[in-house]
């Protein structure tokens, strides 16, 4: 499968199936963050189908450039959950796993969250749960970090912005959080373009229509992952995050990792995602289970 449809948008999809080819290999869908694409998972994705997984990485919508959307209520969460659901419906999968960073940790928090139906497991990189983010944002340094989201409602201006010096500008600044050269170059490309970056910059837009809408406690096994390191989550927000999960839960602090986890630390995460992903497919998985709140 190389695209998928949804409320008339197209999609584009990587579809790696596992070594063995089996049509009863379980899902795992990954979400990428802002400003990456689905190639922010390449690191990281071998791993899942050498232990058997099917695996999709989309290009969310705002991305692919026949699902952008211009309007910004076309970007609260429940409806790019829509676009997700969408994709599993399209593979053929009743339940899948679910792996986001950044933003797509937010659109996964939500999809676990409002489909436990659907979500047999939640992994979480570097974005916990947008109520325990919300939260920090009033009891800690956490609304310093984020203040570029406040600047992505204004109006044409963040496009323009990232769009300056054929968007290497930045491409330096993702190198100086962490991000590895070959992938801030690569996302550079796309931020030269103001065009293609308007559906980007909308998922902040966004956000108002998400308060008013506040993602439930997630009950499927959780793993949540955080960089010590990550200068746009603080560690206050990633401590409160096992106040939103009723389900099985665990936290692991990469010391001295940055916010870019699926570019540069799918070494340190591959063998305890694949290890959490068995986990809750075992019988009898998940409210019980390990929790490690900090």
């Amino acid at each position: 499968m190389d695209t998928f449809t949804h409320a008339d948008l197209v999609f584009d999809v990587t579809d790696t199936p596992p070594p063995s080819g089996t049509d009863a290999a379980e899902t795992v869908v990954l979400l990428h963050g802002f400003p990456e694409d689905r190639h922010s998972w390449e690191a990281l994705a071998p791993a899942l189908t050498a232990a058997g997984y099917r695996v999709l990485a989309p290009d969310l919508r705002g991305y692919s450039p026949r699902a952008r959307p211009a309007a910004r209520s076309a970007y609260a969460l429940d409806r790019l959950a829509g676009d997700v659901l969408a994709l599993a419906d399209a593979a053929g999968a009743r339940r899948f796993h679910v792996v986001g960073h950044d933003w797509g940790a937010m659109l996964a928090w939500q999809v676990a969250a409002a489909h436990p139906d659907r979500v047999s497991s939640l992994t979480a990189l570097s974005v916990p749960h947008p109520m325990a983010f919300t939260r920090a944002m009033f009891t800690s340094t956490q609304a310093l970090r984020s203040w570029y989201m406040l600047v992505c409602q204004l109006p044409w201006l963040p496009e323009l912005v990232l769009s300056l010096r054929g968007g290497r500008l930045i491409g330096r600044g993702l190198v100086r959080a962490g991000l590895d050269e070959e992938s801030a170059d690569r996302y550079s490309v796309r931020a030269a373009d103001r065009g293609a970056m308007r559906g980007p910059v909308n998922w902040y837009r966004g956000l108002p229509f998400d308060l008013r809408r506040p993602v439930p406690r997630v009950a499927v096994p959780t793993l949540y992952v955080w960089g010590t390191a990550d200068g746009y989550v603080s560690r206050a927000a990633a401590q409160l995050c096992p106040n939103y999960v009723t389900g099985s839960y665990r936290f692991l602090a990469l010391d001295g990792a940055s916010h870019w986890l699926p570019e540069c630390e799918a070494g340190r995460i591959s063998a305890v995602l694949t290890e959490h992903l068995a986990n809750a497919s075992a019988p009898g998985a998940g409210t019980a289970g390990v929790r490690t709140p900090h």
